[in-house]
């Protein structure tokens, strides 16, 4: 009988046990902390050099290794969730931005379909973008921005986070029609202009003085004064967002004058929205 007792007690306690593990943890979540943020901090856009086929064939697949919270594809124009924006995407690679590195951990990943670039006999030749797509962008980059409050400041291109290594979504993407949207802000035009007529009457600045313009915005840049090819990267890189025209990464007038307002406090602003 002792014996008998002691089985029955022994073989209680461990479905007490097994009921503890399998049952859920009661957590009380009426009591929240006043500091607190999501871990979302930055939005970064791409586009694939590919159709969408091999686009969703590359960030479905195990190779080459690369994902992507979002696709958004252009023909029909459609969005596609990827990976959970609270997972992480393997998007960005080594990237930096104002000291933050890797961005991986903290941002989310949209990728564009487009083909990228041509090299033809006459130069380089970048696609466009169809309107109805970028249209489809802003809005969803508008949703995930208003989620995880991230910061104007903060939605990127690939080619911000990595300059020289990567190069998309490429001068061809309408950047300032992101900002009509809120999404980012913008050199103040008059304060552009006042600074073009400065340096167009003045000696170009120094190299080092670039270096350190680029460096306040946000690019990771050497600060020797020399204009090394990770400077002229970073230069090319500003130049196909703000003068796409000419992304040839050399240091000019125009591209100083932007440096000069973007890089200054109260230089950069929010721009109406645009009637289209």
């Amino acid at each position: 009988m002792p014996f008998l007792r002691s089985r029955l007690l022994a073989m209680a306690a461990a479905l007490l046990l097994a009921g503890c593990a399998t049952s859920p943890l009661r957590i009380d979540t009426r009591h929240q902390a006043a500091v607190q943020a999501s871990r979302v901090q930055f939005l970064v856009l791409h586009y694939t050099v590919a159709d969408f086929d091999e686009s969703l064939r590359l960030l479905t697949g195990t190779e080459p290794g690369v994902s992507a919270h979002y696709l958004v594809r252009d023909d029909p124009v459609r969005v596609y969730r990827l990976v959970e924006e609270g997972r992480l995407a393997r998007h960005a690679g080594e990237s930096w931005w104002a000291g933050t590195t890797p961005l991986n951990a903290s941002s989310v990943g949209i990728e564009i379909v487009n083909p990228g670039y041509t090299d033809t006999p006459a130069g380089r030749v970048y696609a466009p973008y169809p309107q109805e797509q970028i249209d489809t962008v802003i809005r969803l980059a508008r949703e995930i921005v208003a989620r995880h409050g991230i910061r104007p400041e903060h939605v990127l291109g690939h080619a911000d986070v990595a300059p020289g290594r990567k190069q998309d979504p490429g001068p061809a993407f309408p950047w300032r029609q992101l900002a009509e949207a809120g999404l980012i802000l913008w050199p103040d035009a008059a304060q552009v202009a006042g600074r073009l007529a400065f340096h167009r009457r003045n000696p170009l600045p120094a190299t080092a003085w670039f270096q350190e313009r680029l460096a306040a915005v946000g690019y990771r840049v050497p600060r020797g004064g020399e204009l090394d090819e990770a400077t002229r990267a970073a230069l090319s890189t500003f130049q196909m967002k703000y003068r796409p025209a000419d992304i040839a990464g050399v240091p000019d007038a125009e591209t100083a004058a932007l440096l000069d307002v973007a890089s200054t406090p109260g230089g950069m602003r929010r721009l109406a929205p645009a009637t289209r």
